[in-house]
């Protein structure tokens, strides 16, 4: 059985006692919920339920929303790719910020619509594109300033895609992917993910993803199946 999407391990019993009661549409629990994702991104916790009810409260109280709150749940979602949490937030903000243009003088939209590229970097697996988007820019550094441990967090979630897709990965491809070089990428992959560096190449352990499966197709079609098929397709219609 899967984990339900509203779970969240951490989250605090006032906070549950909210999603779960008539409060979650009231407009004065909008300061607990910011407050709640200040806690999230200073103690590398996650909810994406509570962050969205909380997008959903700015949408329904414009006049309440706080660009920085706004910024630091979709710098957040980031850290949980491949995961569909940063477009499901992207859809509960209003349709003014996601405008395409970066001409616009809106500064929330000018941050949304860089935190879109890095997600869609990351979903394209352009995880160097990521990092040399992510270092392009003053603005970028700010965007993730609040959320604690930004780039540990990504290179973990860009180490598990890794590890879910191959079995073993050249040393110089997987420091472009990680941004890392020398001793911070050798400790990064030996303490971290408990991978082998060997040599030129870094072995990833086997397991349940990354394990080549044979497959046996069977067809269990009849010949008077095959041969029904083939006379109705020389049938001319009535």
């Amino acid at each position: 059985m899967g984990v339900p999407f509203d779970f969240a391990p951490d989250r605090p019993e006032h906070i549950d006692a909210i999603l779960n009661g008539l409060d979650r549409y009231n407009p004065e629990t909008t300061a607990v919920f910011q407050d709640y994702v200040a806690s999230q991104c200073e103690n590398q916790t996650y909810d994406c339920y509570a962050n969205m009810a909380l997008l959903k409260l700015y949408q329904f109280n414009p006049h309440l929303t706080r660009d920085e709150t706004t910024t630091n749940i979709l710098c957040k979602a980031l850290t949980v790719f491949p995961s569909p949490d940063f477009s499901l937030c992207l859809a509960l903000l209003p349709p003014s910020v996601l405008a395409s243009s970066l001409t616009s003088s809106d500064s929330l939209a000018e941050a949304v619509q860089k935190l879109a590229e890095l997600s869609r970097q990351l979903n394209s697996c352009d995880y160097a594109g990521f990092w040399a988007t992510l270092d392009s820019d003053d603005l970028y550094a700010d965007l993730v300033a609040d959320v604690a441990g930004f780039d540990e967090l990504m290179r973990v979630r860009i180490a598990v895609t890794v590890s879910q897709a191959v079995r073993e990965v050249e040393r110089p491809l997987l420091e472009s992917w990680l941004n890392l070089r020398g001793d911070e990428f050798e400790q990064f992959v030996r303490g971290v993910c408990g991978w082998e560096v060997d040599g030129p190449v870094v072995r990833v352990p086997m397991n349940k993803e990354n394990e080549a499966k044979g497959t046996v197709v069977r067809e269990n079609v009849r010949f008077d199946q095959f041969s029904r098929m083939i006379r109705r397709a020389y049938e001319q219609p009535a």
